[in-house]
């Protein structure tokens, strides 16, 4: 390992061409503009609740000089040096405000204003409107719910499983999604601007712990499931594009359950040059894992620390600092296991007695700097330096003797339920001993420009990687004779080996180019197009990547909004794409490309006198070069060759609004296939006459889904509310491991069903009694929350334990997920 960690530092000290670019760029921006006659203002708008407002109206007032606030709430407006000047702020939302200022020449005036949405019942989340549609194909997403989101692992993603459109999951301890028929390495994540990657190692969503994104931090979500613009990045199926607080005042949250707890603060200086905004979470499964079918000791904790801190240089020039430290550590001593499954007529049980432990260690560094420059009030520059460091372990022994039997299923004998006769009785042996190093460094620039009805995006990004693998793996198998792999002489064979040390150092460039025109003012028509291009030194592969999205608003009654987007979307390999199930590395993986075509239409009307939003997407993707995988619990293990082509197709349907009068709710519907035919893959039937098996379905092939969250208040007490988290997914095709996927071979799990529910007392807040004295009056708001975790006690199932008996028959016995559980969870925010 110490021969590795040389070799990696030898790398970095090689990485001196990113760093010296990103020198050479800062270099380029030490300069300041400024008018003779003209004074600069410039502030940030943000609600009542001190989330920043995009896209209000700054107008100085008896001129045409008129700019909008940017995503962050800010703006910048040049005003006349020496006199009187009213500038007018004005939002749909939030009405209409004047200021008038005096600013001297040469100096430039901060005004921040925070404005009022008219008074509602519950301060309900304001439905989209349609300007934030129009241009792109990201969709906004209220992060307020999350905080109330029953579940044992709420947070951003786990709001995304129930409102974002085309998301499917069928695992509550895992934060990991996928979209539209695309595993969980489709999917890219940025957080102001700054991709984020996740551990390569994890295999189950008891080892995950936290995901990346800090829900406490977070100001405003942005999701695209497909037919996303060029200036996102190189993945095949959605872009999740999270933005955090940039406050004006002091402000923090803290929270605590059975599962763990979480601080943040957030603060600025007087003159708000310097902002900062930094949250500490712990976790721990151990309650909720005590529910799974193996009973032993569990001892996971996952710990996390983020902060995002902004200094103002000038009003121009801005320094931004995201950090990022992880821990995860898992710890499990299995002592036995019951599980029954099976049917009506031939029900069976599995029990097995365990020896031996499993320790997972995951430890994750990243920071990233960012340099924002306003040159003028048209220009935006931004520069970035990130690096990812990940440091992973995962090492087990655990030897377990099963006894599979079939119970007896008559009625009228005394021994119903219990095992009649043993099908087979067998050991088995896992061992790991797996350490994987990981850095990755990149340098980029993103420019925005924007002259009157049409705004162009650029961008150039360089980044390096260096991954040192070692890898052991194996399982022995000895079921009493019948299942061993029988070896030659004195050698054993082993039922599953993976055994390699390996290393990887490379390159890769990218880059794009973007305009966004708005071509007809009369029915809000706006055109979206450009190009991505991507090179990566490993393989030799130029890719190009044209995207376009067209939407417009037609002078229909009820305000409607209709899009098309389509687009070339290549993913270049990332480390595990490359390493196939023997641990071997395949370097000569081309690209995965995904072709998006979709239609879509958003419709906001009124239903009881309350607002509602009304949202149709179909699609079709035609996929090629993909690479065949398997995926057990998190754990996705690729075939490392370019053999399959295939497709997905279905449409979605999401429908939110004021169910119930002053706060929303959402009801998504998806419906789904995908399929691939792998090139040259055939079987032979009992006739021994070989067949081509053709097209099958791929791993995440979840024909229907469907995710509600749905939220009430007693009408007299509004104190008092409920919450309720609904997912409901058809199963996803499985088949032995080391099994040629025939259709016959193919199966499908059971339906996952999910319903959490909490109750809540607002103990603190605008409908209760104000607290003056004491520790509490500093609490703006606090909840006490009662959470009832898997309300039906479904035993849901994501992954498979595969035995075989004496008939040489290998069943899929079900590794059930947790059960009904009880939370209890106190938040307050001050």
């Amino acid at each position: 390992m110490e021969a590795g960690r040389l070799q990696k530092q030898e790398g970095l000290n090689s990485d001196v061409l990113a760093r010296s670019l990103f020198i050479l760029l800062l270099s380029f921006i030490a300069f300041r503009s400024a008018a003779q006659d003209t004074s600069l203002v410039y502030g940030r708008l943000i609600n009542q609740d001190g989330v920043p407002i995009e896209a209000a109206h700054i107008h100085l007032q008896g001129t045409d000089h008129v700019t909008t606030s940017d995503e962050n709430g800010r703006y910048n407006i040049w005003v006349p040096s020496n006199q009187p000047a009213t500038i007018i702020f004005s939002h749909l939302s939030f009405g209409m405000y004047t200021e008038q200022v005096t600013v001297p020449r040469g100096e430039k005036r901060r005004l921040d204003k925070t404005l009022q949405a008219s008074a509602t019942l519950l301060n309900p989340v304001d439905i989209e409107k349609v300007k934030k549609r129009q241009g792109h194909m990201l969709s906004s997403i209220d992060p307020k719910p999350a905080a109330t989101l029953p579940g044992p692992n709420p947070g951003i993603e786990g709001l995304l499983k129930v409102v974002g459109i085309g998301v499917s999951s069928n695992n509550e301890l895992s934060s990991q999604y996928s979209v539209r028929g695309g595993n969980f390495d489709e999917n890219l994540v940025y957080v102001n601007d700054i991709e984020i990657y996740r551990p390569f190692l994890v295999r189950s969503g008891q080892q995950e712990g936290l995901s990346f994104v800090n829900p406490d931090m977070v100001s405003s979500v942005g999701f695209s499931a497909g037919g996303f613009e060029a200036r996102y990045g190189d993945k095949m199926s959605s872009v999740l594009d999270i933005r955090y607080k940039d406050p004006l005042k002091f402000g923090g949250s803290v929270s605590g359950s059975l599962l763990g707890g979480s601080v943040h603060l957030e603060n600025a200086s007087d003159n708000h040059r310097f902002t900062y905004v930094a949250g500490l979470r712990y976790k721990t499964n151990q309650y909720v894992l005590k529910s799974l079918d193996t009973d032993g000791e569990y001892k996971p904790y996952f710990t996390d620390f983020q902060s995002l801190l902004t200094y103002d240089i000038t009003p121009e020039i801005e320094l931004e600092a995201l950090t990022n430290w992880s821990r995860n550590h898992y710890t499990m001593v299995p002592q036995s296991r019951t599980t029954e499954f099976g049917t009506v007529k031939q029900a069976l049980q599995l029990r097995v007695f365990f020896e031996g432990q499993e320790v997972d260690e995951f430890d994750t560094y990243f920071g990233a700097l960012a340099l924002n420059v306003k040159p003028n009030s048209k220009t935006k520059l931004r520069f970035i330096s990130s690096a990812f460091q990940t440091y992973e372990s995962e090492t087990f022994d655990i030897l377990g003797q099963y006894y599979l039997g079939e119970l007896e299923t008559d009625y009228g004998k005394d021994n119903f339920g219990d095992v009649a006769f043993n099908r087979g009785v067998g050991s088995f042996l896992n061992h790991a001993r797996n350490y994987l190093d990981a850095t990755v460094i990149t340098a980029e620039h993103k420019g925005e420009y924007k002259d009157g009805n049409a705004k162009y995006y650029w961008g150039f990004k360089v980044g390096k990687e260096l991954i040192h693998d070692q890898l052991s793996e194996w399982t022995l198998i000895d079921s009493a004779g019948y299942s061993l792999p029988h070896g030659t002489g004195s050698t054993l064979d082993l039922f599953d080996v993976s055994k390699a040390r390996l290393g990887l150092s490379s390159h890769r460039y990218s880059g794009y180019a973007q305009g966004t025109w708005t071509l007809n003012d009369s029915i809000d028509m706006e055109l979206s197009a450009g190009v991505r291009t991507q090179y990566w030194d490993v393989n030799e592969q130029w890719l190009f990547s044209p995207r376009a999205s067209l939407s417009f608003q037609p002078n229909w009654k009820r305000e409607t909004v209709i899009r098309f987007a389509s687009g070339v979307y290549h993913q270049p390999p990332f480390y595990r794409e490359l390493r196939n199930t023997e641990g071997q590395l395949n370097k000569n993986i081309k690209a995965q490309t995904s072709i998006h075509f979709i239609a879509g239409a958003d419709q906001y009307f009124h239903a009881w006198n309350r607002p509602f939003k009304w949202v149709t997407e179909v699609y079709f993707k035609y996929l090629r070069n993909l690479i065949p995988y398997q995926v057990d619990n998190l754990r996705i293990r690729y075939a490392a060759e370019n053999t399959s082509t295939g497709y997905a197709t279905g449409i979605d349907f999401k429908i939110n609004g004021e169910f119930v009068p002053g706060i929303d709710s959402w009801f998504n519907l998806s419906l789904l296939q995908t399929r691939e035919d792998i090139s040259n893959d055939s079987y032979m039937d009992t006739s021994g006459v070989t067949h081509p098996i053709g097209s099958v379905p791929r791993p995440a092939d979840q024909r229907v889904n469907v995710g509600i969250y749905f939220q009430d208040y007693l009408p007299k007490n509004p104190t008092y509310k409920v919450h309720l988290n609904l997912l409901f997914g058809t199963g996803l095709p499985i088949w032995p491991p080391h099994a040629q996927r025939t259709p016959d071979a193919i199966k499908r799990m059971p339906p996952y069903r999910r319903v959490d529910i909490g109750f809540s007392k607002q103990l603190i807040g605008e409908n209760s009694k104000p607290v003056t004295q004491g520790f509490f009056s500093h609490f703006n708001s606090m909840w006490l929350s009662l959470e009832v975790f898997n309300l039906l006690q479904v035993n849901n199932t994501n992954s498979y334990l595969w035995i075989k008996d004496v008939d040489n028959l290998e069943w899929a016995v079900p590794n059930y997920l947790t059960s009904r559980q009880l939370n209890l969870r106190l938040t307050g925010r001050f």
